[in-house]
């Protein structure tokens, strides 16, 4: 039994973030590369358009509490959705929020350089949900899942 390239898990978004995650800066539509020929002729910019499910996608940068690698800390979510998705927090410092993610589907890929390529993950999500506690963070787990690396 094979497993297709690009295949999206579902998972649990406590499943995946353990600590929660904070949301840095906007969301922001997820455009198509425009040339500079392009730009010069006025040409108006695309977003992109997810293959599965026909959506347009919009990007995120956040931050893993629970990463305990720095340089895997922050990454983007791509968010599928035909309208802007708008975050269901209030921001706790300029520019950062606590967040929760629903419909979140994890695809592998290697990730990484040379001999230092690496586990990492696409994650995608249809939006946001209201958060569990205020803060953001969950509270207590179980030690194996807060453990369990995301990026090996």
């Amino acid at each position: 039994m094979a497993i297709d390239k690009g295949y999206r898990f579902g998972i649990g978004f406590d499943e995946a973030f353990s600590q929660g995650l904070v949301m840095v800066g906007e969301v922001s539509p997820d455009n198509e590369y425009q040339s500079r020929e392009d730009r010069a002729a006025g040409r108006p910019t695309r977003q992109r358009i997810d293959e599965v499910t026909g959506k347009r996608q919009w990007k995120v940068m956040v931050t893993d509490p629970a990463e305990t690698r720095a340089k895997r800390a922050s990454f983007e979510i791509t968010l599928l959705a035909d309208v802007q998705p708008v975050p269901t927090t209030s921001e706790v410092l300029p520019g950062m929020r606590p967040i929760e993610l629903e419909g979140l589907t994890a695809e592998p890929k290697v990730a990484g350089q040379g001999e230092f390529k690496y586990q990492s993950y696409v994650f995608r999500a249809t939006g946001f949900r209201a958060v569990a506690n205020g803060s953001g963070t969950k509270t207590a787990r179980s030690s194996s899942a807060a453990e369990s690396p995301k990026a090996a």
